[in-house]
């Protein structure tokens, strides 16, 4: 069964949050675990199917986070777990950096296939979204010989030293890490909320324009600068969507001065908005694309994907002991091929049924200032008050809390949004059962 759909559950809390086991579990963690960990709910998962997800007390959650967006197959697809377990019988790990192994190669091809643009790609296989954006650093630096990059405010790309350096999400990711690499931030197309104070589409794209007219004249020498990092929609940064314009442009200008593109899939990626990859939406090349997260169902895997004229770096220059790891690359394999017979259209389909019930509870809450999104991975944000836009970030909190009390867990992004980004194996009944959660406490707290 290619979408392992469940519908025979329901959302269901036995015990007070957190249960027994979950408090000894959490006062365990919280006197060992560093706490540099961002834990969104107090409760521990103990196991997924599907869309759903139990903790230690036989709780049962609607899982609309997916991981932050890595089983995309569903938690636990079966093809997944028996794919992990034939190859786990054979081997565990090979080491990518000097031995070769019999699905590496085929994952790498596969990729290749599948990246948008014409002529040969290679791939580097990583362990995560993080390590995919540091190879992708590492790669452009070497390829143009330039010091500089340019990266968007509101962005996230990892937390490691090169990546932190891109990010631009959170002050507390990046307070106290200084000296970082050379990265300039500038402002993403945000149509809801203007960095300009203009309005789309009588701005003409001045988002982009200043980019070539200002930034890169006066603030970051386009000569120095080896490459644009950019989401094709921004993730934690507030599941916000560009223009059709935004992307087409910025690419024009970053070919002009022999700028690489860098198109970070890492979120966005691996069929979520109905198309494997985001960029396809804006039919943009990207120069480098980097992935993770759902490349293989929740095992760490990740890879930057470049022309053979990009990534042409010759042996020892970057290497990796765990990435494109024997186990997590047969997951990959079966994962994309849940994709491609079916899971990257139903994400088209139940995308469009998940936007249309959040723009009918838009016009019935006053508190939803904007619903946006690609297939499924959408975002609503609150407001306290539609014509102002004033960001209510206490109520998206306690809408993200009190949703979860009842059995539906989510994240929040940006300013005061909440993100859903639910496996793609949802269906309409499991969709309802969580959209009916949210609508009801949105309206309780109103």
């Amino acid at each position: 069964m290619t979408t392992a759909t469940i519908t025979g559950f329901a959302p269901e809390i036995k015990t007070d949050l957190p249960g027994p086991k979950s408090k000894a579990i959490i006062e365990q963690d919280e006197k060992y675990v560093s706490h540099s960990y961002t834990r969104a709910y107090p409760t521990v998962v103990d196991r997924g199917q599907g869309c759903y997800l139990w903790d230690v007390d036989g709780n049962c959650f609607l899982d609309f986070h997916s991981g932050i967006a890595v089983c995309a197959t569903g938690n636990a697809h079966p093809r997944v777990v028996d794919a992990v377990k034939r190859q786990a019988e054979k081997s565990l790990h090979i080491a990518t950096a000097d031995f070769y192994h019999e699905l590496i190669a085929p994952l790498a091809e596969k990729l290749s296939q599948l990246a948008p643009g014409d002529g040969d790609k290679r791939v580097f296989f990583t362990n995560s979204g993080t390590e995919s954006n540091e190879a992708a650093l590492k790669l452009a630096r070497y390829k143009t010989r330039r010091p500089r990059f340019l990266a968007f405010i509101n962005a996230f790309h990892g937390r490691s030293m090169g990546a932190v350096s891109l990010t631009c999400s959170k002050a507390i990711q990046r307070k106290g890490f200084s000296p970082m690499l050379e990265v300039t931030h500038v402002p993403y197309a945000n149509c809801y909320r203007c960095p300009y104070h203009l309005e789309y589409p009588s701005c003409e794209m001045h988002c982009v324009k200043v980019i070539e007219d200002t930034w890169l004249d006066r603030v970051a020498p386009a000569e120095d600068v080896a490459a644009i990092f950019v989401e094709p929609a921004q993730g934690e940064g507030g599941c916000v969507v560009p223009p059709k314009e935004f992307h087409p442009m910025l690419k024009e200008i970053a070919q002009k001065y022999g700028i690489l593109y860098v198109c970070d899939e890492v979120q966005w990626g691996m069929g979520k908005t109905g198309k494997m990859w985001a960029i396809e939406h804006w039919d943009v090349v990207p120069d480098i694309i980097t992935t993770a997260k759902a490349i293989a169902s929740g095992l760490p895997l990740g890879a930057c994907i470049a022309s053979a004229d990009v990534m042409d770096w010759p042996p020892g220059a970057h290497s990796t002991t765990f990435g494109g790891n024997p186990v997590a690359c047969a997951a990959a394999i079966e994962t994309i091929r849940l994709l491609e017979e079916g899971l990257m259209e139903n994400a088209r389909v139940m995308g469009e049924y998940f936007m249309g019930r959040l723009k009918e509870m838009k016009n019935k809450h006053r508190s939803i200032g904007d619903v946006r999104g690609l297939g499924l991975l959408l975002a609503v944000e609150f407001v306290l008050d539609r014509d102002t836009k004033e960001p209510a970030r206490k109520m998206a909190d306690e809408i993200m809390g009190e949703c979860f009390k009842r059995g539906l867990m989510m994240l929040t992004c940006g300013q005061s949004a909440i993100r859903l980004c639910p496996p793609l194996v949802v269906d309409k009944t499991i969709a309802d059962q969580g959209l009916d959660i949210l609508d009801e406490v949105i309206g309780l707290l109103e």
